[in-house]
């Protein structure tokens, strides 16, 4: 008699008995649904496996398509895998780094010893859809950590063999296509023939690899230029290399022979040097009544404030803070979402008009009563606190909004200084691993949600969707627009965070559906050496998530 476990499939509410050892993919065909962009992985337990994934046990099964967050990592990094594996056909040991999100893709840096032509782009995107339309099969193979570091030793591929052996992990997970190994720290598709959509084009001296998005998968991203995003990341990637801490594997040796401190004080050196250039480009540029800092969730916009303004002074300005959120308008008034629930994000959920009126008066010299919201009526108020700038004050307005031209479109160009702050993630877990700038602001938000708000990583994981979708409405479009970007990310705070945050996502139960999320981070976590924040220095950024900070919040 054969033998069955059962099924309790999520997606049609049903449960089915199965054979045995089947896999996630022949349990999709034997089901019988329907995706038009799937299924690309699967939540088993609520833990995210690959479509080859094996079910010995009775199951919660909940097959994924592409709007989903996590299979779309899925997706992407198969494309790497086939993206280095093309490039490696046509030019054969040489270095291919996936490098940097930018323009709605990944900028890949296909080193060759000579400048990239759109020739050899041409041949590996070319190559890339030959990989695709042969439906090679991507084979999942274990082995002991030894040997996968010998795989690697023998192709040259340094930054993978310095992860691995870093990791003190017994065995090691890597895959194939067709003869070509590679190693990915997440799930991955079962064949390249899964791969629907993709391009590859020149991009300044490398290659942009773009994507379909989650929201619509029959489309790519939008190709929108981010000129200065682009920059911020080279910039500290020339300070890596000048240094030496590329990726993980770097970190982890730099932790085990005892650099720590050396490497915190030059991250921190080298982060309020940047402020210190920023406060004097304010300084210099003569006509400058109004520093408008903006960043999303978890970039540390806060305490950027607070040493942007220690310098200013240094320069002979006198800044004074403006809370955005005295600007609320009156409960009533704000605008609603879809659901027909109040949206506090939208621009328009500020009395806009007020705020130029004043900001205006204030430049003119004269004397204005700042407003006051009461969040428990949800009215504004008088506040009593009267304002006139003096000659050498400075106004630093710090806020989601603060680089939208609609919040400050009365007030003239001259008088602002736009400055956006974001933890853009610089490190990589090796040349073909990237490490996402949300897992980086997630872990931060989990942190001090905690400490300071009392709110559960769970809790702070189901919010994170609504705050990521804000973002991309109100935040991430005006980036740009900024005079200056400023890097809040730490080269070293992977190490730091990490002790504070992995007792916090432990706590996730597994029935729930924040647990596929904390189980992805707490297995990134896990590569990394801790470093204790005890040697973090209290005017340090990452103080205003670990506490302990010299700074009043």
């Amino acid at each position: 008699m054969k033998q069955t476990v059962q099924i309790r499939c999520k997606n049609n509410k049903k449960t089915v008995n199965i054979s045995i050892g089947s896999s996630l993919s022949e349990i999709f065909d034997e089901i019988n649904l329907k995706m038009d962009f799937g299924p690309v992985s699967a939540k088993v337990n609520n833990k995210v496996e690959g479509l080859n994934y094996r079910v010995y046990n009775n199951k919660d099964v909940e097959f994924l398509d592409l709007h989903s967050h996590s299979a779309m990592r899925a997706y992407t990094r198969t494309l790497f895998f086939i993206l280095c594996k093309a490039a490696n056909d046509i030019f054969p040991n040489k270095k291919m780094v996936i490098d940097i999100p930018v323009s709605n893709g990944y900028y890949c840096d296909l080193q060759l010893g000579r400048e990239l032509t759109e020739e050899d782009v041409e041949r590996v995107r070319a190559r890339m859809q030959e990989v695709i339309d042969a439906r090679m099969p991507i084979h999942r193979h274990e082995c002991t950590t030894e040997e996968a570091i010998r795989i690697f030793s023998e192709v040259g591929d340094e930054a993978k063999v310095k992860l691995l052996r870093s990791t003190g992990k017994l065995y090691t997970l890597y895959y194939d296509i067709d003869g070509y190994k590679d190693y990915y720290y997440g799930t991955m598709l079962t064949n390249t023939s899964q791969i629907h959509l993709f391009d590859l084009v020149k991009y300044y001296d490398g290659m942009l690899l773009r994507l379909p998005t989650s929201d619509d998968p029959s489309k790519l991203g939008e190709l929108t230029r981010q000129d200065k995003l682009f920059d911020i990341f080279k910039e500290h990637h020339r300070w890596q290399d000048i240094i030496g801490l590329r990726t993980i594997g770097d970190l982890n040796n730099a932790v085990d022979k005892g650099f720590t401190t050396d490497l915190i004080n030059l991250a921190e050196a080298l982060q309020e040097k940047k402020i210190a250039r920023i406060a004097d480009t304010i300084a210099e540029r003569k006509g400058v009544k109004m520093v408008l800092i903006a960043g999303p969730s978890s970039s540390g916009k806060t305490t950027t404030c607070k040493r942007l303004s220690i310098q200013l002074l240094t320069n002979g300005l006198k800044p004074v803070g403006i809370s955005l959120d005295d600007y609320f308008v009156d409960r009533e008034k704000t605008p609603k979402d879809a659901s027909d629930d109040y949206d506090f994000e939208h621009v328009e959920a500020l009395d806009i008009p007020l705020l130029n009126r004043q900001m205006n008066a204030l430049m003119a010299g004269e004397e204005v009563e700042l407003p006051k919201y009461n969040f428990q009526t949800g009215k504004s108020e008088r506040s009593g606190r009267k304002l006139k700038l003096k000659g050498n004050e400075i106004l630093v307005v710090e806020g989601i909004h603060a680089l939208n031209p609609m919040l400050t479109a009365q007030i003239p160009e001259e008088y602002k200084f736009r400055v956006y702050a974001s933890a853009l993630t610089t490190i990589l877990l090796d040349d073909h691993n990237y490490v996402p700038t949300t897992d980086n602001r997630l872990l931060r938000r989990i942190v001090r949600d905690y400490k300071y708000r009392g709110v559960s990583a769970q809790e702070t994981i189901r919010r994170w969707p609504s705050v990521r979708a804000g973002e991309n409405k109100w935040i991430f479009p005006f980036q740009e627009n900024a005079d200056v970007m400023f890097n809040t990310a730490m080269l070293f705070e992977f190490a730091v965070i990490k002790q504070q945050a992995e007792p916090l996502l432990e706590q996730v139960p597994e029935n729930c559906e924040e647990y596929s999320q904390a189980y992805r981070l707490l297995k990134f976590l896990k590569y990394i050496r801790p470093i204790p924040n005890r040697q973090v220095p209290p005017t340090s950024l990452l103080r205003e998530f670990l506490g302990g900070s010299s700074f009043k919040y």
